[in-house]
């Protein structure tokens, strides 16, 4: 048990797979701020119309997260993520024929959502089964794809010669990527046994009872919130305090997704290395929220900008290594993990939403306020990680009699 488990050289392409639907999914969503002024003028909406329009995929993972998570613990990931799929296709073809409509674009943003929302809900219990002991470092592999979608979608949308050419070649590469997944994905590794089916209501009460499993959830939704509402404000509060202009505040704001983009593998290479998450996860959280609020305080130039990679570096170091950290629960392994995620997916999800409505409505126009109480929410995410038991590799060598669902 201390030794590590050989691994089927097949899973580079479930992970590719599963990086593309993460690419495609935001890829879609970041269309719509690419192409903001367009949607707007074509749907006659405002700008809070356009960002209730971009975060309808998000809304469709708050009801979506549990329920995927527990059919596919009960009927394989394989089917429940293809059915999503399916209709996040059906969903950008939707999007692409009614584009004068907008309550059907807000009703193929949902349909959007579907795909990923199923994905992610069940992320580490598909890569858990799949990279073991590696699967830290496959979690760090989709962040990044997430990081560089994000930009592809932002720099190069609007390089299509209109909206609907632009939102129909994205449809075409969802269908491909569900054909794709349907074709390629399977549950386990062969020679590996699926778990007993068991009622679904059963895998959902067995990861609601786990502490870990709220640990990781309330770990996740801080730092996730924390981080999301952060950089969300930065690029106004740049221009309005700080008189930088509109560009180059975007431009700055920016910038932090390089330094998450390196994060995404830098923090699983270290645990593996280490051998032990927690102590990796408490120091670098408490570094990450200290350079949180010190960003804030530094002059413009050079020592800024260095500043707001340093951020985006530091913040994103523990998202990777606490999402992975699901199937090696003792209480939830490989068998349970898809409820577990669907807990942990909603949990988050809803503090993006809220947390930084109640932050903005508490600090007001207070920008200094706002960015320091973002610090403090992040800072907290070491209580529920100190919580938590130890599951990295050392452990695991350690407790060799240690059971697994």
């Amino acid at each position: 048990m201390a030794q590590e488990e050989k691994l089927s050289g097949y899973r580079w392409m479930i992970l590719f797979v599963v990086c593309l639907i993460c690419f495609m999914a935001n890829f879609m969503q970041y269309q719509v701020s690419a192409w903001g002024v367009v949607v707007m003028t074509t749907l006659g909406i405002d700008a809070g119309g356009l960002t209730n329009l971009m975060l309808m995929p998000m809304l469709t993972a708050v009801f979506l997260s549990i329920p995927a998570g527990s059919l596919a613990d009960r009927y394989g990931v394989k089917l429940v993520v293809s059915i999503g799929m399916v209709l996040s296709a059906v969903g950008g073809f939707l999007r692409y024929f009614m584009i004068n409509d907008f309550t059907v674009q807000i009703v193929s943003m949902f349909m959007i959502g579907f795909g990923i929302a199923a994905l992610n809900a069940n992320l580490a219990k598909v890569l858990g089964s799949w990279f073991k002991q590696q699967t830290s470092l496959a979690v760090g592999v989709f962040y990044a794809a997430s990081c560089v979608s994000i930009v592809i979608a932002q720099a190069f949308s609007t390089y299509f010669p209109t909206l609907d050419v632009s939102y129909l070649v994205a449809a075409i590469a969802e269908a491909v990527t569900a054909a794709l997944w349907i074709f390629f994905m399977r549950n386990v590794p062969e020679g590996e046994p699926m778990p007993e089916p068991e009622p679904v209501m059963k895998y959902i009460k067995i990861a609601a009872k786990s502490r870990g499993v709220w640990c990781i959830a309330l770990a996740y939704g801080l730092t996730l919130a924390s981080t999301t509402a952060y950089c969300a404000i930065l690029p106004s509060a740049l221009e309005l305090v700080r008189g930088v202009d509109t560009a180059t505040a975007g431009s700055m704001a920016a910038i932090i997704t390089v330094g998450s983009f390196f994060a995404c593998f830098a923090g699983p290479a270290a645990v593996l290395k280490l051998g032990k998450n927690k102590p990796f996860l408490i120091v670098t959280t408490v570094i990450a929220a200290v350079v949180m609020v010190a960003n804030w305080f530094l002059p413009l130039g050079t020592v800024m900008w260095v500043a707001l990679v340093l951020n985006g570096f530091m913040t994103a170091l523990s998202g990777p290594i606490i999402q992975a950290m699901t199937p090696d629960l003792p209480e939830i392994g490989a068998k349970y993990a898809g409820s577990a995620g669907g807990i942990i997916g909603t949990v988050g999800l809803l503090c993006s939403y809220f947390v930084p409505v109640i932050v903005s409505s508490i600090s007001g126009d207070n920008w200094t306020l706002n960015f320091t109480i973002e610090s403090i929410l992040f800072l907290a995410s070491v209580l529920p990680i100190a919580m938590l038991p130890e599951t990295g590799a050392a452990a695991k060598a350690e407790m060799p009699e240690t059971s697994e669902l």
